[in-house]
């Protein structure tokens, strides 16, 4: 099984211990699929040069993630100022708005589309914005898109013809909100939903059923990571096997892992704050 995540990759910076960490939706999927028993992980995506992107790629590649194709620009890497609350929930309180890659989109070679149809699946973020890209990104692989919670009706309209799996963060909606906007999703094109919500667990609908998982209880140190985490055990899982069950208790299991440590898979390293809130 070959698995590619392409775009967003940040430095978490948690103010109160004065420490960076790796992540963003794309790169954490690609880590946690590595680390979930995914032989070949491969990442593409854009970083500044600075500390930080040199942070980021450092620790993908003690991850042993595949970094060949990580473009490097002049400007600066994501970064995303977090604080915690009394639960270990991770609160986003600033960020310099993507970077250098919000600034440099990427696009794709011949070549390197030729790469990614090698692939079982490539999963990307509204964070990413490769939206132009997805018509011929599917042409050559299935699409996992995470959405987050930032989309509207002309955005849905706009991506889910093109992705064959769409991920939302859920935590705010009840239960028949939550099967309400995945019909809704199914109608704008995507055959696949995923919703992530928090506490509540998450839901996963292949177009003929509705399935419903809880969390598995754990001490929580941290949040930070834990969706993105089910996430990619789900897909590595449902691409892999087809049962949407096991996919989700392993993903559930998994995200309850993440919980237990501080930033999204760790490397953790110490840093002056620089970010300007906003």
């Amino acid at each position: 099984m070959r698995l590619i995540a392409v775009g967003d990759n940040v430095v978490d910076y948690y103010d109160d211990r004065g420490e960076m960490f790796p992540g963003g939706n794309a790169v954490n999927v690609a880590v946690f699929w590595k680390r979930y028993g995914v032989e070949n992980v491969s990442y593409i995506g854009i970083v500044g040069n600075d500390e930080e992107g040199e942070h980021i790629v450092n620790s993908l590649k003690l991850e042993n993630i595949d970094v060949s194709h990580v473009r490097k620009m002049f400007g600066p890497s994501g970064e995303a100022v977090v604080t915690l609350d009394e639960h270990g929930d991770r609160k986003f309180v600033g960020s310099n708005k993507g970077g250098i890659q919000k600034q440099v989109k990427l696009n794709f070679t011949e070549s390197e589309l030729g790469l990614i149809s090698n692939f079982s699946l490539l999963h990307t973020s509204v964070f990413s914005h490769i939206e132009t890209e997805l018509s011929e990104l599917k042409k050559h692989i299935d699409i996992s898109f995470d959405f987050s919670t930032r989309y509207d009706d002309d955005y849905l309209e706009r991506v889910c013809p093109h992705i064959k799996y769409a991920i939302f963060s859920g935590g705010d909606f009840t239960k028949e909100e939550c099967e309400a906007f995945i019909r809704k999703v199914h109608v704008a094109g995507t055959p696949n939903v995923i919703l992530t919500r928090g506490s509540e667990g998450s839901l996963f609908s292949d177009s003929h059923q509705v399935y419903e998982q809880g969390i598995v209880q754990t001490d929580v140190v941290d949040t930070l990571g834990a969706g993105d985490t089910f996430v990619a055990v789900f897909l590595k899982e449902y691409v892999q096997h087809g049962d949407a069950k096991v996919a989700m208790q392993k993903g559930a299991a998994a995200a309850s892992e993440t919980c237990g440590r501080f930033g999204a898979f760790g490397h953790g390293k110490k840093r002056e704050s620089k970010i300007t809130i906003s």
